[in-house]
């Protein structure tokens, strides 16, 4: 697309791009995904996002409701709070092993969302992270998480299971919201 020129090595204004885009290829050389510079793209179902990008900022893909996938190369350390709320076509998300934090609100009410996988470099996970997201029946905490913020699987209807590599107890605050949940400790 010919608003993101040649040489640019990182994206840092924001709502720059039509709101009825529907595919974006992020080229090579860019390095940061800037805050809200996506957001409410309501017709964009793909992204490619190349492995030169490091950070993708607050609120950088929110409400993009037509977005069903996108893959976080694993260049990504860093995940801006709300990067992926109200994404509600997204089903599946991989967090890939650079990232050590889940930020705040980062997928709150992406409410198709049935799988994720959080790695084992996470340990943090943030405020409300997953809270709304009504379609998530299961989730698996690896022991390398030390911190689950509050309400972090709040209003998630449909969650039955939290998996925690963990001894009973060892994080606060279970089931983080989960009203529905059993959390089941086997560490």
């Amino acid at each position: 697309m010919d608003w993101i020129k040649e040489g640019v090595k990182y994206m840092i204004l924001e709502n720059i791009i039509s709101r009825d885009v529907t595919s974006i290829n992020i080229p090579d050389g860019v390095t940061r995904i800037g805050n809200r510079v996506f957001s409410s793209c309501t017709s964009l179902t793909s992204i490619t996002i190349p492995d030169s990008v490091t950070s993708i900022g607050d609120y950088a893909f929110s409400v993009c409701s037509s977005l069903t996938s996108i893959t976080i190369p694993s260049s990504v350390t860093s995940i801006g709070m709300v990067a992926f709320a109200y994404c509600n076509a997204l089903t599946s998300i991989t967090i890939p092993s650079s990232v050590t934090s889940i930020g705040d609100r980062v997928f709150s009410s992406c409410t198709s969302l049935t799988s994720i996988t959080i790695p084992s470099s996470v340990t943090s996970i943030g405020y409300s992270a997953f809270s709304g997201c009504t379609s998530l029946t299961s989730i698996t905490i690896p022991s390398s998480v030390t911190r689950i913020g509050m309400d972090a699987f709040r209003n998630c209807t449909s969650l039955k299971s939290i998996i925690i590599n963990k001894s009973k107890g060892s994080i606060s605050g279970a089931p983080w919201g989960a009203s529905n949940a059993t959390v089941q400790w086997t560490g």
